[in-house]
């Protein structure tokens, strides 16, 4: 009696084709990974670099008060003109740095004034970030003071005294203490780049 034998043939190289899908899956998780966190790192840094230039604008923003007050105790009348040399405009209609155009233009900043200060040189601090200004006296005309062509600030309870204001409280009727405000806007330009503007009102 013959027995009938079935060869039973097995499938092979599955689980090793199969194991390697799984490896290029996982590379391509892996590469997907890396740079995410290199992304991540690197929007990090830029964060940094940004908040590092808002913070040096602090400086631009003391050197300008420091110039005013000198102005302030030296001869007053001095502010009802312009100081290109300063950056100091006795208005605010020029440069008109209420367009987004002319603030961001590198000809506006050219003639600007640098921050001076301990660990700056020629407006650049120690952190790399180059600090510069432009002051203006928040009245439509350069003459002397009148209520309906500046904006003022607060009553003053001293003679030398500047402070920062909301806008929301400036405006008021002119008494005999009473200053008319200033806009300092500085531009912080970072070493990797980085551009900030701050805009303070002072008075």
């Amino acid at each position: 009696m013959k027995v009938a034998s079935i060869k039973i043939y097995h499938e092979r190289g599955v689980v090793l084709f199969v194991a390697l899908i799984a490896l290029v899956v996982m590379s391509l998780a892996a590469v997907a990974l890396i740079r995410s966190v290199d992304t991540n790192t690197m929007i990090a840094g830029n964060l940094a670099f940004k908040q590092s230039a808002v913070v040096s604008s602090d400086r631009g923003v003391e050197t300008a008060l420091g110039w005013i007050e000198a102005k302030v105790i030296a001869n007053l009348a001095d502010l009802n003109s312009d100081s290109a040399a300063n950056a100091y405009y006795a208005t605010y209609l020029a440069p008109d740095l209420d367009n987004p155009a002319v603030l961001k233009a590198d000809a506006t900043w050219a003639a600007a004034a640098v921050a001076t200060g301990p660990d700056i040189a020629a407006g650049t601090e120690n952190l790399g970030n180059n600090i510069r200004y432009i002051i203006q006296r928040m009245c439509r005309e350069a003459v002397s003071p009148e209520n309906d062509k500046c904006l003022f600030g607060d009553t003053e309870t001293g003679t030398g005294g500047k402070g920062v204001k909301d806008a929301t409280e400036a405006g008021a009727i002119i008494s005999a203490q009473q200053s008319p405000m200033y806009r300092v806007t500085v531009r912080v330009t970072g070493p990797k780049n980085t551009v900030s503007y701050t805009q303070t009102f002072v008075y």
